[in-house]
């Protein structure tokens, strides 16, 4: 996560203004925020910030996050229509059907999903944090919503049965990097060292060297010794990645993974919301509070270390989790 005085306009008025920008957003909106880091940093920015208005410059369920979390602040999202096509793909009532075949197991949400489908489950997550997440609730299955390659790989590393719902949930963005692709790029670069996200194909993940949310790939970049890197994620990324580590040479697993929604919030359009304060974020304030939990139950995991309190008083626990199964199967 990065964070400092950012430059202003004449007559902008940013004083009592936070500026939330995710990494894969457009490069001169980087430059303009705050505050720029993935879904985790971008969330917990959002809570220890003093000032009264938050703007944040990513999709849809980011800026929803960012008001469920602080119902005292006023938060903007300068593009509504800025959505996350993953999240829009699981209903509230499919996920109740999967809670009604599996009962008793606890519905871990990632963050990539909307309000009323957080306030339904049982605890959040990131890419960042989703192994921790599921590994703190000592069960041995948990239903995980909704992106399948991040279930998956949250299974291998943790050993824990993970139901995915839906059955095809995924980001289009990061589905568009196919095994075949990578591979005919490994034969180009074959001494790169590969870093994707999990929420890749497990097939991609499988020839990947490092496995990691874009927090972690960042700082990854930077410590590798690899003089190459081949970096499977939304291309936005490497404009970061380019200012961190100048001495590396960065190769873009593949020119498709840019996220549509995510280059709609301009500049321009930030700006705006700087100036304005508007469009401000409203959450139906019964969906707010489920969602609310949800998302603390989450962030307690990674400020305290401890295991959340579970609304599933009565899991059994398998005892200690194996060890990671490690993040990435090429020599």
């Amino acid at each position: 996560m990065t964070s400092s005085a950012r430059p202003t306009t004449p007559g902008e008025i940013r004083e009592d203004v936070l500026v939330l920008a995710h990494n894969y957003v457009r490069r001169e909106v980087q430059d303009y925020a705050d505050v720029v880091g993935d879904s985790l940093e971008l969330a917990q920015a959002a809570v220890e910030s003093e000032k009264p208005y938050l703007v944040v410059a990513g999709v849809d369920f980011m800026a929803e996050t960012a008001a469920i979390l602080n119902p005292g602040k006023c938060v903007v999202h300068p593009e509504p229509l800025a959505r996350c096509s993953m999240a829009a793909r699981l209903s509230v009532a499919e996920l109740e059907r999967a809670r009604a075949r599996h009962p008793g197991v606890p519905v871990v949400a990632y963050v990539n999903s909307s309000a009323a489908v957080e306030a339904v489950s049982d605890i959040c997550c990131t890419s960042a944090n989703a192994v921790r997440v599921v590994e703190s609730l000592d069960v041995p299955r948990v239903i995980f919503a909704p992106d399948r390659n991040l279930a998956a790989y949250v299974a291998a590393q943790t050993g824990v049965e993970v139901i995915s719902v839906p059955a095809f949930g995924c980001c289009p963005t990061h589905q568009a990097l196919s095994k075949s692709d990578l591979e005919d790029l490994i034969c180009i670069h074959p001494k790169a060292e590969v870093m994707v996200h999990p929420e890749t194909s497990p097939a991609v993940q499988a020839l990947a060297h490092f496995v990691g949310s874009t927090s972690a790939m960042l700082r990854r970049v930077r410590e590798t010794d690899a003089t190459t890197v081949i970096v499977g994620t939304d291309i936005s990324i490497l404009y970061r990645m380019r200012r961190l580590a100048p001495d590396k040479v960065l190769v873009p697993a593949s020119h498709l993974m840019a996220c549509p929604d995510m280059r709609m919030v301009t500049l321009d359009l930030v700006r705006k919301a700087v100036q304005t304060r508007e469009p401000v974020v409203r959450v139906d304030p019964a969906v707010a509070n489920g969602a609310h939990r949800a998302l603390e139950r989450m962030l307690s995991v990674d400020r305290d270390g401890m295991r959340p309190t579970s609304p599933q008083r009565d899991l059994p626990s398998v005892g200690p989790l194996p060890a990671p199964l490690g993040t990435g199967a090429r020599p």
